[in-house]
């Protein structure tokens, strides 16, 4: 694992690790938690129980569960790569046929900032791997809400497991690296005054990706001022405070 990559093998992997595989050619990417013995928890979204995004993403975004023909089930999983909500699978139907890949934390801003495509890595630091596993093995049993693509997905989930932090106001996006680096995008490219001091389009590339870095970077859970933690069993107690997010 390199800097610019974040690629590794599966021997490489330890309970409690935050993993992620690329999906539909590199436009988003599906998160989970390794549990050891080859399995992983994760968040998927199921038909007619995500909120959908109401644009063209919802007709890519499709549910990050494999699926296997009723009569040949996987032999590690069963049926339940078939189920939506927070499931466990075997890391290859995870995986789909796509690479693995380390999600980072407790990086430092230089490296953040290098890293430019989101949903990598994050300032914040990572709860230890027994923490981990409680909480993820805990929402397992429980359910962690309702899917919602930039609100409460599957790199939510991970993140949550991984730090017990929840986005205390009700705003666009939620933990997602991902999520907040789509609207980074767009706000760099429409909201910018400064894209009106250049008329060169190296100049105008320079400026949208200043400020798509800057957009990045107080998102993150590891810098925001709205972040709580909040302990699993509480979150679980208490269905209102997820709800008081997503609404």
């Amino acid at each position: 694992m390199g800097v610019l990559s974040n690629k590794i093998d599966k021997e490489q992997l330890k309970p409690g690790d935050h993993i992620y595989s690329w999906r539909q050619a590199y436009v988003y990417a599906h998160h989970g938690i390794c549990v050891g013995d080859g399995k992983v928890i994760h968040f998927t979204r199921g038909a007619g129980q995500e909120i959908g995004t109401g644009t063209f993403l919802d007709r890519i975004i499709f549910s990050s569960s494999p699926t296997h023909p009723s009569d040949n089930p996987c032999p590690r999983c069963g049926d339940s790569p078939r189920l939506d909500g927070v499931i466990l699978s075997c890391v290859d139907c995870f995986l789909c046929g796509g690479d693995l890949y380390l999600f980072e934390y407790g990086v430092s801003y230089a490296v953040f900032l290098v890293k430019a495509r989101g949903g990598t890595c994050t300032l914040a630091e990572s709860d230890p791997p027994e923490d981990v596993l409680h909480s993820a093995n805990f929402l397992l049993e429980n359910g962690f809400g309702v899917y919602h693509v930039f609100k409460n997905n599957c790199e939510d989930f991970a993140i949550y497991c991984k730090t017990g932090l929840l986005v205390s106001t009700s705003i666009s996006v939620g933990r997602s690296g991902q999520a907040a680096s789509l609207v980074a995008a767009a706000s760099a490219i429409v909201s910018s005054p400064l894209r009106f001091l250049t008329t060169s389009f190296s100049g105008l590339a320079a400026v949208s990706y200043g400020m798509y870095c800057v957009s990045r970077l107080v998102a993150d859970i590891g810098v925001r001022r709205d972040i709580v933690k909040v302990p699993v069993e509480r979150l679980v107690a208490n269905p209102s405070i997820a709800n008081d997010i997503l609404n």
